[in-house]
């Protein structure tokens, strides 16, 4: 089993910045990415960042250039520094880690507010 915990949700201004953090544990040997996802009320979870093990980072398209998702394999963690942030940045913030053969396992989610 593996275990996925996020941490570093809140409300903040427009403009302003978070840092998100997500610590794997249990059988962690094989993870390979990581990566966090967001998710709207009614609609559905989008990817945000991800990282493979030893790859280069991808990002979707509104957060280029204003996130930064970094991973620490020795520790199976990954953060999400968030900044400028926007009031469509706004969701619960999922962390997310694959494993081969499609397995994933998700986080429960951590809340971030945008707004004044």
């Amino acid at each position: 089993q593996v275990q996925l915990v996020e941490s570093g949700g809140g409300l903040v201004q427009p403009g302003g910045s978070l840092r998100l953090s997500c610590a794997a544990s249990g059988s962690t040997d094989s993870l390979t990415a990581m990566g966090w996802y967001r998710q709207v009320r009614g609609k559905q979870r989008d990817l945000v960042a991800h990282i493979p093990r030893g790859g280069l980072p991808r990002y979707a398209d509104p957060v280029k250039g204003r996130f930064t998702i970094l991973r620490d394999n020795d520790k199976n963690s990954v953060t999400l520094q968030m900044n400028d942030l926007k009031p469509e940045d706004t969701g619960v913030y999922y962390c997310w880690g694959l494993f081969p053969f499609g397995m994933d396992y998700w986080g429960e989610g951590t809340l971030v507010t945008v707004s004044s």
